[in-house]
């Protein structure tokens, strides 16, 4: 696969507005490798090379074992997966896959993640699925190759 564009991280200045955004996704009370597992099933959903790369990488930054990085694709199967990550997994598929069913986020998902999730922790699992569903876009759009990092 070609990149499209050869520098897709020269394109419109983003940085200070998504560090903003990340720095509020990160303070919100979510344990970082909840986030991070989020990040990286969004990005195994929407096929974006570049994002899954670089969320494995983050996770496993974040302390996440190889053993869960490698189930995390089939995470509903897995005991690996304690009950609020479950939940934070549910929610972000759920709001990923909006355009498979109407209503995707339904309430009964909305009250399990309320279960294991605060006002504000939701809040910040629901932006961390959008900003990885916007750099899905953009990555795969671009043909960003895998290995590429938005510094």
């Amino acid at each position: 696969m070609t990149a499209r564009i050869q520098n897709a991280t020269s394109q419109p200045d983003l940085t200070p507005a998504v560090q903003h955004l990340f720095k509020e996704v990160y303070t919100g009370g979510v344990p970082r490798q909840t986030l991070e597992l989020v990040h990286l099933r969004v990005s195994q959903i929407n096929g974006c090379s570049a994002c899954v790369d670089a969320g494995a990488a983050s996770a496993a930054k974040a302390g996440v074992g190889s053993e869960k990085l490698v189930a995390v694709a089939a995470w509903y199967e897995n005991p690996l997966f304690d009950d609020a990550e479950r939940a934070a997994l549910t929610l972000a598929e759920a709001a990923t896959r909006l355009s498979d069913r109407p209503g995707a986020v339904t309430d009964e998902i909305w009250a399990e993640a309320r279960v294991h999730y605060n006002e504000r922790q939701l809040g910040s699992l629901v932006l961390m699925v959008a900003i990885t569903n916007f750099f899905n876009r953009i990555n795969t759009t671009f043909r960003v190759p895998a290995g590429t990092r938005w510094d």
